[in-house]
């Protein structure tokens, strides 16, 4: 297989690493062979020391339209095994993800569905083409959501609204999903890949020690107390204060310049 056609595309531009779904025919659906070559990806991602931020986008004229429902269909008889297939490869991508210490940034356009919803919900941020069209599409048929949906949905629009979401499967345009919370910023199609670049440089250039510091406060608030938290957030600001990041930080902002930060 060329690098053309495989399913998933992975590449650093400095210290950013893409990883690009590739099934364009499909609208990058999921079938075995996408999910584990995502999770391969993923894997050298968080082996890769020199990136400093990931950014998950889709080829072609869409994010993801979820499962391969056509991959299904042909064997009925298998579906279970196909499903548990793609699940365990997918799953164990988002646990690696879950883990990163840098930033995941999602890119997405046109179908944002199924499983390509849950990932974009997986990621810390999300920029999204004005293109863009989600629905979590499980209900329609008949299967419920996988990928972490039913984790991250919620925890970012509201358990009710997530229901609603969840069982009607209603699409959802880009300008909705600003509105409730699903995405951070929605630009022009046309301008999505400049805009990604844009931000994935932003934060590529940013404090990484601190960012690492930030995702996992923040990704193991909801199931933390209070008590648990105050500690930990003192035992992450007294890290970060040993790091050079910290102190290239404190000595621009003393010095009224911009901080030029190392990722150390």
């Amino acid at each position: 297989m060329t690098e053309a056609a495989a399913p998933v595309l992975l590449s650093r531009e400095g210290a950013v690493s893409w990883i690009r779904l590739n099934r364009p025919a499909v609208l990058n659906a999921l079938d075995e062979e996408m999910a584990a070559a995502f999770l391969d990806a993923c894997r050298a991602v968080a082996e890769d020391s020199e990136a400093r931020v990931l950014v998950v986008a889709g080829n072609g004229r869409g994010f993801m339209a979820g499962g391969d429902l056509a991959r299904f269909n042909a064997d009925p008889a298998r579906a279970p095994e196909v499903a548990g297939a793609i699940i365990d490869s997918l799953h164990a991508a988002l646990r690696i993800l879950d883990g990163l210490k840098l930033p995941v940034l999602a890119s997405v356009h046109g179908p944002v569905a199924g499983a390509g919803m849950s990932v974009a919900c997986a990621a810390d941020l999300c920029i999204a083409a004005d293109d863009a069209a989600f629905n979590l599409a499980y209900a329609r048929i008949g299967a419920t959501p996988d990928g972490s949906g039913t984790y991250h949905l919620p925890r970012l629009v509201g358990l009710r609204r997530a229901m609603e979401l969840a069982m009607l499967s209603d699409s959802v345009d880009a300008a909705e999903a600003l509105r409730l919370g699903l995405v951070n910023k929605v630009v022009p199609a046309a301008s999505l890949a400049e805009e990604t670049a844009k931000l994935a440089a932003r934060l590529a250039a940013g404090p990484t020690v601190s960012y690492a510091g930030i995702r996992r406060l923040m990704r193991q608030s909801w199931t933390s107390t209070l008590d648990r938290q105050l500690d930990d957030e003192g035992e992450t600001f007294r890290a970060t204060a040993a790091s050079e990041d910290f102190r290239e930080g404190i000595a621009a902002f003393l010095a009224k310049r911009k901080p030029v930060f190392r990722g150390r």
